[in-house]
């Protein structure tokens, strides 16, 4: 008889404001002498990190004991091997889920908020106390969890980069991206601009939302788990070579936005992690459309 294996619990956080300046100042005390020469006060970062910490302490204390554990930092999740059974509980900021997503195939994310109230608690919505029970219902299959649409990015020569929110392709230096856009209709037009923005519908609510309200959008921003994607240029500029009539769209199932590089390079990033990129050269195209896989959420019953 073959012995099932335990369910792996894989817990993600990123480092806190606490930890970032000790790795820069080296002690407490010169942490808060730089703070204090900008008017601001230790305590207050302190109090974040404790309820970080308390929130961890909870999360691990909730996974049962014959169940196997995970621990991850977010800086090191491009070299973290999920397994396909995994249940992965990230805790931390709406923005530590979107960084997770594009490393996951199919495992439910539960997100936890260490600091209800500061944080808008989007994708992050239990606090610690509710991760026992939420684990059992999601190994037995009675949590709710919702599918929420990905956008993916892939280059002619094979290399594909996904995100929950969006992926932005412009240049790495925030100079004037220049390339030929090909809309889903067959459209085209040459651009020379400050990037462009494809976003999810759990994207809408951010960039992109700013972009549209900005420019006073009227169509309505797809909803997370839709099958469509908003895709706005930003900040095209008219020259007897480049033209301003193709800014902004949908696409639907089955609909790619293509981008042919006519700089020396562009760079595709998702999720505004710019670290994590792909570079276009130039003659290369992008096609960016919807993913094939999607973000498994776990959420509250209504």
């Amino acid at each position: 008889m073959t012995a099932t294996l335990a369910p792996r619990v894989v817990v993600v956080s990123r480092r806190s404001e606490l930890d970032e300046l000790l790795v820069r100042h080296g002690t407490r005390a010169a942490a808060d002498h730089f703070l204090r020469e900008r008017g601001r006060d230790l305590d207050q970062v302190t109090a974040r990190h404790e309820a970080l910490q308390a929130a961890l302490t909870t999360v691990h204390a909730a996974v049962p004991a014959d169940w196997r554990r995970g621990r991850v930092d977010r800086a090191d999740l491009p070299r973290f091997l999920f397994a396909p059974e995994d249940l992965v509980v990230a805790v931390g900021q709406d923005g530590l889920v979107a960084n997770l997503a594009k490393y996951l195939a199919g495992q439910a994310v539960i997100g936890v908020d260490p600091d209800p109230g500061r944080n808008p608690g989007v994708l992050t919505r239990f606090q610690a106390g509710s991760v026992a029970g939420l684990l059992s219902a999601v190994a037995e299959g009675s949590a709710e969890v919702r599918r929420l649409t990905m956008v993916a990015a892939r280059l002619d020569d094979g290399q594909e980069l996904a995100g929950l929110n969006e992926v932005y392709v412009g240049h790495g230096t925030h100079q004037s991206a220049r390339y030929r856009l090909i809309s889903a209709n067959g459209l085209h037009e040459r651009h020379s601009s400050s990037g462009v923005l494809v976003s999810t519908g759990t994207g809408a609510t951010g960039w992109s939302a700013s972009i549209a309200v900005e420019r006073g959008w009227s169509e309505a921003l797809p909803a997370p788990e839709e099958p469509s994607l908003s895709w706005f240029v930003r900040e095209a500029w008219p020259s007897p070579a480049t033209g301003t009539s193709l800014t902004g769209g949908t696409l639907k199932a089955g609909e790619q936005l293509r981008l042919v590089c006519e700089s020396e390079r562009l760079v595709v990033f998702a999720d505004g992690v710019e670290s994590d990129h792909i570079t276009v050269a130039w003659g290369q195209q992008v096609t960016v459309g919807l993913a094939d896989r999607h973000l498994h959420l776990v959420l509250p019953e209504v």
